[in-house]
């Protein structure tokens, strides 16, 4: 792994950091790669229970960078179907399945690509002076990186097709009293706000946690009786975890429980 992607340890939880800063951490092959071999090593590692993604310096993510590969050519134009089938599609399926919970502090812009990898986290947060922009018809290119299967789910078919076809910006403000994020706080206390979020993530049931993810993620496309059926299903599981027998003799005794953790 290169310095594309700076992983910093914490008491249960790792904190992923795009490491473009004079960039605006814009995606490259590198950075993809990176950032899935690092939710690669998260999910292999028992002892991490959570995930914060943020990017250094003044901006989340700017988007794909447009290096040479994906660059119209004399020669001819370039295929981009496979950078979006081998490195976006890959890097989304990979933060959606990994059994953890995966924060996002979107510290800056956050465009393109880059603004829908942030939607693709379970809980995003983000500064008041962050915006998020669907930048591709800016150079006549569609939504990437699940863009268009996130957008009209959090916010409506409207209000999405209005800001991939206008690729007009909407402030952390904005895209949270939408629903597109889960919440826009003051940019001094995005960190801590972010990491404290974090930190009680990990605390909690993490078996509980990834069978949530499991739960959300079919019901996309489940109809009301399958998505029933999974709910017994997966209740059947958490119920058999240690995390469930440490929640209810909690309960009963009127006291904070204590997850251990069940991955």
């Amino acid at each position: 792994m290169t310095d594309t992607i700076l992983v910093e340890q914490r008491n249960g939880w790792r904190k992923l950091i795009l490491n473009r800063p004079d960039k605006l951490n814009a995606l490259n092959e590198t950075v993809l790669r990176d950032l899935t071999a690092a939710l690669d090593a998260i999910e292999a590692d028992r002892s991490c229970r959570a995930v914060l993604l943020t990017g250094a310096g003044r901006g989340f993510c700017s988007g794909q960078e447009l290096g040479p590969s994906i660059m119209p050519r004399q020669a001819g134009p370039p295929d981009l179907a496979p950078i979006a089938d081998a490195y976006h599609r890959g890097l989304v399926r990979r933060l959606r399945a990994v059994p953890l919970p995966v924060v996002c502090a979107v510290n800056g812009i956050a465009a393109g690509a880059g603004a829908n990898l942030a939607l693709a986290c379970d809980i995003v947060l983000a500064a008041r002076g962050a915006s998020f922009v669907q930048a591709f018809v800016r150079i006549g290119l569609v939504p990437d990186c699940g863009g268009s299967f996130f957008l009209p789910r959090l916010i409506g078919e409207a209000r999405a097709r209005v800001l991939a076809m206008l690729g007009e910006p909407v402030s952390a403000e904005q895209a949270e009293t939408w629903g597109m994020i889960w919440k826009a706080v003051d940019d001094a206390v995005l960190t801590v706000q972010s990491e404290a979020l974090t930190t009680r993530l990990a605390a909690g049931p993490s078996e509980a946690l990834a069978l949530m993810k499991r739960a959300f993620a079919a019901s996309a496309t489940n109809t009301l009786d399958a998505q029933l059926d999974l709910e017994a299903e997966l209740q059947g599981l958490a119920g058999r975890t240690a995390d469930y027998a440490a929640g209810v003799q909690a309960f009963a005794a009127k006291s904070k429980p204590v997850f251990t953790g069940g991955r």
